[in-house]
């Protein structure tokens, strides 16, 4: 891995920055090499997380809050994190494709990833690539992640900001209750406002944000009504981003945001690296020897995990 490169990613080339995520996605030994150099640069982006089920309208309030912020004389790169494709490892549904408004934009950088099985919806690359685009000078990192439900919820952990959007009709208030995104939504964008239901589907999610401890001082999740094919209420969403914005900063909340955010991140690219070192090909092969006397209950995968741990920390 060259200072080049790095220096391309932190000059704004677009060509540098895909290169880099590229690095990033394949695992490449440079990749880490890559982020070191970068990352004095790292934490002037604002960081949204926009999620909520699928259909919701995800990338079109993307694409419109995108032509908001560029109106407006600020920088924005996008991570789409598309489902994994079963044959080739890639993204699948192609956002670049659906945001070819905003793609020859040159303020605009736009990158779908993978999410190569990451049960939160949101690949782990998608977190070092968006370090990438915030290293290179954009104002804002827009994280849209694949609408899989449930298991959604660390976008929370990636964003300062986080929207869930979701929509009048199929009961889509009461799934996000029981999903868990009623949790970790800074706030909510009731899209396709203009269909039947809306006013219902308000006063469902108010009456579970008031069923939800808050004090005088926490922050209490607004709704904001858009048409996002319309560009009906993405000033109010804008708005709303900046009110959290600055409710985090005078909290002294966005410090701290980060700072677990980056305890989390520190912790995982520790396990992952013992994760890689533990299992070595002769530890692979052990287990494999005893996979027969575990299925015919002679020996306890407990026993077998003991074994493996132990000969592990032998070479320290």
């Amino acid at each position: 891995m060259n200072s080049d490169l790095a220096g391309k990613i932190l000059n704004k080339d677009k060509r540098g920055i895909a290169r880099g995520i590229t690095i990033i996605e394949n695992s490449n030994s440079d990749s880490a090499e890559l982020l070191k150099k970068i990352y004095s640069n790292i934490g002037r982006a604002y960081r949204i997380g926009i999620t909520g089920p699928p259909g919701a309208g995800k990338s079109t309030l993307t694409n419109q809050l995108t032509k908001y912020y560029r109106k407006k004389g600020k920088t924005v790169g996008i991570i789409a994190v598309d489902p994994t494709s079963p044959y080739t490892g890639g993204a699948l549904l192609g956002d670049r494709v659906r945001m070819s408004e905003i793609g020859q934009d040159e303020g605009v950088f736009i990158r779908s990833m993978a999410t190569r099985g990451s049960l939160g919806g949101l690949s782990k690359k998608a977190i070092d690539a968006a370090d990438i685009i915030d290293a290179a000078g954009y104002d804002f990192v827009i994280l849209e992640t694949v609408g899989v439900g449930q298991s959604e919820l660390d976008i929370a952990q990636a964003a300062d900001t986080t929207i869930v959007v979701l929509v009048p009709e199929s009961g889509d208030a009461v799934q996000a209750m029981k999903a868990g995104l009623m949790e970790i939504a800074d706030f909510f964008v009731l899209n396709k406002s203009d269909r039947p239901g809306a006013k219902q589907a308000v006063n469902a999610i108010k009456t579970i944000l008031m069923m939800c401890d808050h004090d005088a001082s926490s922050w209490m999740p607004n709704i904001i009504q858009t048409i996002a094919s319309e560009n009906d209420g993405i000033e109010e969403t804008a708005a709303e981003i900046d009110r959290h914005r600055e409710y985090l900063i005078n909290m002294g909340n966005l410090k701290k945001r980060r700072e677990h955010r980056t305890r989390l991140r520190i912790k995982e690219i520790v396990e992952d690296k013992i994760r890689t070192e533990l299992w070595n090909d002769v530890r692979e092969k052990s287990l494999n020897s005893s996979l027969e006397k575990v299925v015919l209950g002679n020996l306890s995968p407990y026993h077998i995990a003991d074994e493996i741990l132990e000969n592990f920390r032998k070479q320290f």
